[in-house]
């Protein structure tokens, strides 16, 4: 059956036609969508085969074997010619006037997408789940391995299609439809901080200097201080004499303990001054004679006297 002038066959849409950007025909808009121009024998044909709606077609290019999806916005084309979205001529590796064959397609309605941005930049934007939203309205399919483009504020921002779900091209299309983002494509993560563990073999770095040794703790090493607040000039040999003794007698008794040896007793030390000399003068005795020998004990030795006197 001819249409046109062209000769379709089967129950099935397909046809091959030359390509051309957008921007030959003046319709900048589809260059913010998926929506190529078709001929009009196109929807002629379509017409006849009581295809389902939307209008979804895949996209073919032999020589590079890529394939994509679109839909369309118009027919109003050139006999056996289509203006497509430059975006779209990229990803599938054509140039204007290259041969791509288009076929009619049913795709099932997308339940996930996985979008992974070229640059950082558009994660920049103050709502960039907004502005993604508002751009995909314009689109009708999307196909994995595809890059999309979205414009925002006179700017470019391309991103991939890493995953789709239930199938690798799915319909977007009066669905609600799970996006998630992939980290950009320029994305680096953050060195961690490399804590520098020093080596058991380097030498530390100050062992060259000779280390002094700390000081050890001495107490009461401080001058002396008076209760007055004047430095007390005492010197260190001579030490504080201790006054045990209270009353007329202290200077007596503390020079009778200094002389007295160490360990004895010496009773009558408190008595009249006539007897302190002969207590001091006994001691003294018995100092000098150190190597004698004392007397061993014998009981009952001393003098026996009688009641009668």
């Amino acid at each position: 059956m001819l249409f046109g002038g062209y000769d379709y066959h089967g129950t099935s849409f397909e046809q091959t036609y030359r390509c051309y950007p957008a921007s030959f025909i003046e319709k900048p808009q589809i260059e913010s969508g998926d929506k190529i121009i078709m001929p009009p024998s196109a929807l002629d044909r379509l017409a006849s085969l009581h295809i389902d709606y939307p209008m979804l077609f895949e996209l073919r290019n032999p020589d590079a074997d890529r394939v994509s999806h679109c839909g369309v916005l118009e027919f109003i084309a050139e006999e056996g010619v289509i203006y497509m979205p430059y975006w779209m001529m990229e990803n599938l590796f054509l140039r204007e006037g290259d041969i791509v064959r288009v076929k009619n397609v049913t795709l099932p309605k997308g339940t996930f997408v996985k979008l992974q941005p070229h640059t950082k930049d558009f994660l920049d934007i103050s709502n960039p789940k907004a502005i993604l939203e508002t751009t995909l309205r314009n689109y009708s399919c999307l196909t994995t391995g595809d890059s999309i483009m979205v414009a925002y504020n006179n700017k470019k921002y391309y991103i991939n299609i890493v995953e789709a779900k239930p199938s690798h091209a799915i319909t977007i299309i009066e669905t609600d439809c799970e996006v998630d983002f992939a980290p950009p494509l320029d994305y680096k993560e953050p060195e961690k901080p490399v804590a520098t563990v020093p080596s058991a073999k380097t030498p530390p770095q100050d062992e060259g200097i000779p280390v002094e040794d700390e000081p050890k703790f001495n107490a009461f090493t401080g001058s002396a201080r008076r209760l007055d607040g004047k430095p007390s000039f005492v010197s260190k040999d001579k030490q504080p004499a201790v006054a045990s003794v209270t009353g007329a007698q202290q200077p007596s008794s503390v020079s009778s303990s200094s002389r007295q040896s160490q360990g004895k007793l010496v009773f009558g030390s408190s008595g009249s001054k006539g007897g302190q000399p002969k207590v001091a003068e006994k001691a003294t005795k018995q100092e000098e004679a150190p190597k004698k020998e004392e007397p061993k004990f014998q009981a009952f030795s001393g003098k026996k006297y009688s009641l009668k006197g």
